[in-house]
C-alpha cells in the first residue's frame, strides 16, 4: 500500500556520523525513489546494513513531496 508521497533512499561518506554533511556529492549512492515509507525504509535498512563496517557512510530517506511542495507543510 503506497501513502501518495514519494520517498528518495540515498547515502554517501560523512563528515560526522552524527551529522548529514556528506563530503563528497559526487559520490552519493542513490539507493532509489520509493512509493512508501515502508519501501524506503526497507531499502535503506538494507543498504544501511550492507555498510555496516563504514562509520562514515550514512543512508537517509527524503520525503520528496516536501522537497517538490514546501508550500503544503
Amino acid at each position: 500500500m503506497t501513502d501518495g508521497q514519494l520517498y528518495l533512499v540515498f547515502g554517501g561518506k560523512v563528515s560526522d556520523p552524527r551529522t548529514t554533511d556528506f563530503v563528497n556529492t559526487e559520490f552519493l549512492h542513490t539507493v532509489g525513489i520509493y512509493p512508501s515509507y515502508e519501501e524506503a525504509r526497507i531499502a535503506w535498512k538494507g543498504a544501511s546494513q550492507a555498510m555496516v563496517d563504514d562509520a562514515m557512510t550514512k543512508y537517509v530517506v527524503v520525503c520528496l513531496d516536501k522537497l517538490l511542495y514546501p508550500e503544503s507543510e
